[in-house]
């Protein structure tokens, strides 16, 4: 069987022998009625738990659209054309309105990347802002000890609009709904406080009942006060496909419902080899990001057994706790000693790869430099073929494998 994994702007190809495959994990089928701007046309029309937006907004209040930056593939450019034209319906001005790019804990966009996320309407007719963990609000502390320290446009708007797409996240369960907020535009402070709980066993790809982590993210949230949302869950070429709207939380849980049944797969077994991709750019910009692929394929592998990592990472390791936690770290286990004793955003994710190893092999099929790749405990490649022909030798002629093409978005489920 061929393959066609998707590596930065390109792919990496493969074949493997069709007698070795136990699976192929690629998107369930599912009913699409509406795609694209239509959907969400259709989502704006038909909120879930609140009236319109246009029945929300009030003329000169001051309005916040919080959406992703460059790291997340939410198309903003495809949603905000029908959002305004929402937001002037209610009698918004262009001056009233700031849209948002929630960073988190990543590095501050350029001008041209701004513009090309907002897209050109938007850039246009509306201010078109980073958020700055230096600029913040102080509005409280969750009953769970997280600081709720908010980006100031956002904390002082009267009415906040949340924008995202929805996928899983291998510890807040999800992403999108009030992950916007936090750790959208929240402090670095604030998301370490939330994070560290990352650790607890009920902070898993796929759960939101009974995750502490997510329920601490709602309910700064819920401080905050989110008064809409429009979240899109995107198929596997980051076309929408749904779109919800409404309330933070009851619109959020039906996106999360189509997720499943479009990316939850269950697996009759754990494979020898597993090889992932996120997908191509922009989810494989760096392993920081590409990381997150390899979460979902720990669940599919073997113990003992060999993940190939396809991610193109041509910006590096990414976000600088992380790098430097790799570079001082004298092995792998050492990394999650010490993310038990001391959390620090950002060494939290190399943490997670070094959890991964505690069970498999990974290999890294990548732009990065050998050396790197071997600085961060992980076995380096540069052609798919060659790493898995590697892995089939010292499986045995005989090894299962699984292959994820999209690994950041299917979740395996054994049995």
């Amino acid at each position: 069987m061929e393959f066609e994994l998707g590596f930065g702007t390109g792919t990496q190809k493969l074949t493997v022998p069709d007698k070795n495959i136990l699976g192929v994990l690629t998107p369930n089928e599912v009913t699409r009625e509406l795609t694209g701007e239509a959907e969400v046309l259709r989502a704006l029309r038909s909120p879930i738990g609140t009236p319109r937006l246009r029945d929300i907004v009030k003329p000169g209040e001051k309005i916040a659209i919080v959406t992703s930056d460059l790291t997340r593939p939410m198309p903003t450019y495809k949603v905000m054309p029908a959002l305004l034209d929402e937001l002037y319906a209610a009698g918004a001005r262009p001056e009233d309105l700031t849209l948002v790019f929630a960073l988190g804990s990543h590095r501050r966009q350029t001008e041209a990347e701004r513009r090309h996320l907002a897209g050109e309407r938007a850039w246009n007719e509306i201010r078109c802002v980073d958020s700055d963990p230096e600029d913040f609000v102080h509005m409280g502390v969750t009953s769970r000890g997280t600081p709720v320290d908010i980006f100031t446009p956002v904390a002082r708007a009267d009415r906040r609009v949340c924008l995202g797409n929805i996928e899983f996240h291998y510890f807040a369960g999800y992403s999108g709904g009030a992950k916007a907020i936090m750790p959208g535009v929240s402090t670095r402070a604030a998301i370490q406080a939330n994070h560290s709980r990352m650790v607890e066993d009920t902070s898993r790809a796929g759960l939101l009942t009974g995750n502490n982590l997510r329920a601490d993210i709602e309910e700064a949230a819920g401080m905050v006060g989110v008064d809409f949302i429009l979240n899109v869950v995107l198929d596997e070429h980051k076309e929408i496909i749904r779109a919800v709207a409404g309330d933070v939380t009851l619109a959020h849980r039906e996106g999360c419902q189509y997720l499943d049944a479009l990316y939850l797969k269950r697996i009759p077994r754990r494979a020898d080899i597993v090889v992932v991709s996120q997908g191509g750019a922009p989810k494989d910009l760096n392993l920081y990001q590409t990381q997150k692929a390899l979460d979902n394929a720990k669940h599919a592998v073997k113990k003992g057994g060999t993940v190939i990592l396809v991610g193109s990472c041509r910006e590096g390791l990414g976000e600088g706790v992380f790098s430097r936690w790799i570079e001082e770290a004298p092995d792998a286990h050492s990394l999650i000693e010490r993310v038990r004793t001391s959390f620090e955003l950002g060494g939290h994710k190399a943490a997670a790869i070094a959890m991964v190893l505690e069970n498999a092999e990974v290999v890294l099929v990548s732009e990065l430099p050998d050396e790197t790749v071997k600085k961060a405990f992980l076995t380096p490649s540069h052609e798919l073929q060659a790493a898995f022909d590697d892995a089939l030798m010292k499986h045995g002629s005989d090894a299962t494998v699984m292959v994820m093409p999209y690994g950041g978005s299917t979740l395996p489920v054994c049995g």
